[in-house]
């Protein structure tokens, strides 16, 4: 059986929900890798939307619903993240973008003491406990450094240390390292990986793809294979020897021992 892997969206645009490329291509490499892609969301509503082209807050815009786009990546497959239980997983990857700050967590209104969204802190923590692979691109390490950092210390990425939320992330208990865009930061104790993909403004997209893909690869290689084992075969008879013949039970070598009839 295929792993089943989560990839938790938050919308749909890199501004006010899941960064589309850095989640297609999360998709992708995990399709090439054999893998299951589950795409998860949680039940929102996104009062905030932001005009892509002037990258300001849209005040016209009505409010919209996560799932609904979410689904516009997942291409309508999509799962309630509060109805998914975590053995149900095998691995966990969340996608960057501004969603991750601002429905996955506030962390863009609250900054170090922020709160992460109930459901996925649940999940992240049960994937700890369950020693099972979780995969953080872009801006989403800020989550596992808020939720994962002051129980497991986790060693995560961002990019360049000196951005906001590498510093952020360490007052949360993070170990935080500097890392390329192509490369990936694993921590092997609790099972995370990270990659900054566009946490680096001037990152090209072939870039972002090599940093992804390597990602993915690493949380696809920590999982455990959930291919089911070999039954058995069928349990041979032992081999019944035929009983000898009188005349060969005993060796003529052996001396014969006569009883006397009676006492």
């Amino acid at each position: 059986m295929a792993k089943r892997v989560g990839v938790v969206l938050s919308g749909c645009g890199s501004e006010d929900g899941s960064e589309i490329r850095e989640a297609v291509l999360t998709l992708l490499s995990l399709e090439r890798g054999g893998a299951e892609p589950v795409c998860l969301a949680p039940d929102l509503t996104q009062s905030r939307v932001v005009d892509h082209m002037s990258g300001k807050v849209d005040s016209t815009a009505s409010p919209r619903r996560v799932p609904a786009e979410a689904a516009r990546i997942a291409r309508g497959h999509l799962l309630d993240i509060a109805s998914v239980r975590d053995n149900e997983l095998d691995a966990l990857i969340f996608p960057g973008g501004e969603g991750v700050a601002n429905l996955l967590s506030n962390y863009a209104e609250k900054g170090v003491v922020c709160n992460v969204h109930p459901e996925v802190e649940r999940l992240l923590k049960a994937m700890l406990a369950r020693r099972r692979p979780m995969g953080f691109i872009c801006l989403a390490p800020i989550l596992a450094a808020r939720v994962l950092g002051p129980m497991a210390g986790v060693r995560i990425t961002f990019g360049a240390r000196a951005c906001e939320p590498a510093k952020h992330a360490a007052v949360m208990g993070a170990d935080v390292r500097p890392c390329p865009v192509r490369d990936i930061v694993v921590d092997q104790k609790a099972g995370v990986v990270s990659t900054p993909a566009y946490m680096y403004d001037d990152a090209r997209l072939i870039d972002v793809a090599a940093g992804i893909d390597k990602a993915v690869r690493t949380v696809l290689s920590l999982a455990r294979d959930r291919r089911p084992r070999p039954q058995p075969g069928p349990t041979e008879r032992p081999e019944v020897k035929a009983p000898q013949p009188a005349s060969q039970a005993i060796s003529a070598s052996e001396p014969i021992v006569r009883r006397r009839p009676g006492p």
